[in-house]
């Protein structure tokens, strides 16, 4: 087991440093991040907090999962590994397989002009 740990089904008005409170009661806190939506910054319900030693770690797991935060029953398990992400290229602005010259999807044949 490792010092990080998720939290899930997190209210969407507890912040960091509330989350930081309520985990450093069970031991200390290397780090606290509450994930968030790009486009609007609200929180997506989940989170994953970094204690210093791996026996608080287990103990935060055993003693909050399952228990009550903000009118919420959170989940607390071990965080997994971050996967790796495909990353598009920006370029194009997602309209893969889009063919301008017929102003539709691409379907591999040259347009004629005869449009039926």
């Amino acid at each position: 087991m490792g010092n990080k740990i998720y939290v899930g089904n997190l209210s969407y008005k507890i912040d960091e440093e509330g989350l930081k409170k309520v985990f450093s009661e069970i031991g200390e806190v290397q780090s606290v991040k509450i994930i968030t939506d790009a486009m609007t910054g609200q929180s997506k319900g989940f989170g994953f907090i970094e204690m210093t030693s791996e026996a608080d770690a287990e103990k935060a797991i055993s003693t909050l999962n399952g228990s009550n935060l903000m009118d919420r029953t959170i989940t607390v398990s071990e965080a997994r590994p971050q996967r790796e992400r495909e990353r598009s290229s920006g370029a194009g602005g997602g309209r893969r397989g889009f063919d301008r010259s017929k102003r539709g999807p691409s379907s591999g044949k040259r347009n004629t002009g005869n449009w039926r």
